[in-house]
């Protein structure tokens, strides 16, 4: 318990630096929020209350239009969706893809391995075509994310996001290389 507490320390002292830049507390979907905006040109709104609508586009073939964004440790096919009629696009980073394995003894490392743009309403008419469930968890085949996927993927998208560099912005933040912990491990805090 001494050691989680000596950890938990600095923790937060890590998250209250990021929260100072950020102007937000430290949350995955706030910094993802924060990330995104840096990255893609995107205008936060004023609170981070706002329903269904993170931001809007500042510039390029996008701007002025709505989106949500969303910040996922591992991509597991979900995402959680919205039924509001002002939102564009779905704008998710994700982790690395999840492995169909027990997550006991495992981490969910804050990073960015991809990050898919969605068209709002083409998404929920899909979905609906499909009869999957709305709301939270909704489900999105493999072929969705790969169509939508904008980073770190080279490939012509039908959506083009006019930025700076993401790349260049993104390729800075940790991409899943961290220690994987084995079921022997679990307890005993040491890396395989």
């Amino acid at each position: 318990m001494k050691r989680i507490a000596e950890l938990l320390r600095e923790r937060n002292a890590v998250d209250a630096e990021i929260a100072a830049i950020m102007h937000r507390p430290m949350a995955s979907g706030h910094l993802g929020e924060w990330i995104a905006s840096q990255a893609f040109g995107i205008e936060l709104e004023p609170t981070a209350t706002a329903a269904a609508i993170d931001g809007r586009f500042r510039s390029g073939p996008l701007q002025g239009r709505t989106v949500n964004i969303k910040c996922y440790p591992k991509r597991e096919g979900l995402l959680d969706m919205s039924e509001s009629d002002q939102l564009d696009y779905y704008l998710v980073l994700t982790g690395p893809p999840s492995d169909a394995v027990p997550s006991r003894g495992g981490s969910r490392p804050w990073c960015i391995e991809a990050v898919f743009l969605f068209d709002a309403r083409q998404l929920c008419a899909e979905r609906i075509e499909r009869g999957v469930k709305r709301g939270i968890a909704a489900s999105v085949l493999k072929r969705q994310w790969t169509a939508a996927e904008v980073y770190p993927a080279d490939r012509p998208h039908r959506i083009q996001v006019s930025v700076s560099s993401p790349k260049a912005v993104l390729g800075s933040i940790p991409r899943s290389r961290y220690p994987r912990f084995s079921r022997a491990s679990v307890g005993k805090s040491r890396p395989v």
